[in-house]
């Protein structure tokens, strides 16, 4: 082995710069991608390995849940219910085309669903309304609850539902906006009121995140405001080790005679 004292520290410098250089840079969203989002839209953000979340100012705002909610009904439903088939039927037509007459037949029998779900899972902005469709959330608690699903309860029907939606929804709505657009995508729950236009909303899933927007205007508003913000990232990339860096010896034995 070279001595130490004649050994020149430049390639040893090279060496340790094309390893920072190497080093793979995360392509997952940070607060300035979502910046310049307009205010009519709220989105929020978490990546499952890394627990990183992020999202707009105002992803913890309260706004009309639309058929978002349904999530947390179907799943209060589904683990909490009398077990029944009917239960079960009524959860998948609310998850998978948004059947609106399904989710007042759950609501009426389980009135205490959604506030219930919300105090299991800490979604401080969730409530319920005289019925579930005057209900509100966030998109920080959907995508908390998403994730708290995924994490605790991989094998819930409700995620199952979602990666297998209706093209169109039980009133004829085409289900093809905001979220569900980003590429990564593998299931999505729609939302928008009785006038389709005056807010929406849609959250996702996909390998490795959770996604979710509301939007005060239309689904073309809210696809153009996620892909402006999201529509260039890749959101699933894994968690991924730097490469090793050498030991002084192996520095010594690379550069020695």
């Amino acid at each position: 082995m070279p001595s130490l004292r004649h050994l020149s520290l430049a390639p040893l410098a090279a060496v340790a710069c094309a390893l920072a250089a190497a080093a793979p840079a995360s392509a997952l969203p940070g607060p300035e991608n979502f910046a310049d989002v307009p205010a009519r839209t709220s989105i929020s953000f978490e990546h499952s390995p890394s627990g990183l979340r992020v999202g707009t100012a105002n992803e913890n705002d309260a706004r009309p849940g639309l058929s978002t909610v349904k999530l947390y009904l179907a799943d209060y439903a589904l683990r909490h219910g009398d077990g029944s088939a009917g239960d079960r039927d009524l959860a998948a037509r609310m998850i998978q085309s948004s059947d609106d007459g399904a989710a007042s037949a759950l609501d009426s029998k389980y009135p205490n669903a959604i506030d219930a779900t919300a105090a299991e899972f800490g979604l401080p902005s969730t409530s319920r309304g005289g019925f579930w469709g005057s209900s509100y959330t966030s998109t920080a608690d959907t995508v908390r609850f998403l994730e708290s699903k995924k994490g605790t309860d991989p094998a819930s029907p409700i995620l199952g539902w979602m990666n297998s939606s209706s093209p169109v929804a039980t009133d004829g709505t085409q289900q093809d906006w905001g979220t569900g657009e980003l590429a990564d995508v593998t299931g999505t729950k729609w939302g928008w009121a009785d006038d389709a236009s005056s807010v929406v909303a849609s959250a996702s899933i996909g390998d490795g995140f959770s996604i979710a927007a509301n939007t005060y205007g239309s689904a073309a508003a809210q696809t153009d405001d996620v892909l402006g913000a999201l529509g260039g990232i890749d959101l699933s990339p894994g968690v991924v080790a730097p490469p090793a860096v050498p030991t002084l010896e192996q520095f010594l034995e690379m550069f020695g005679p």
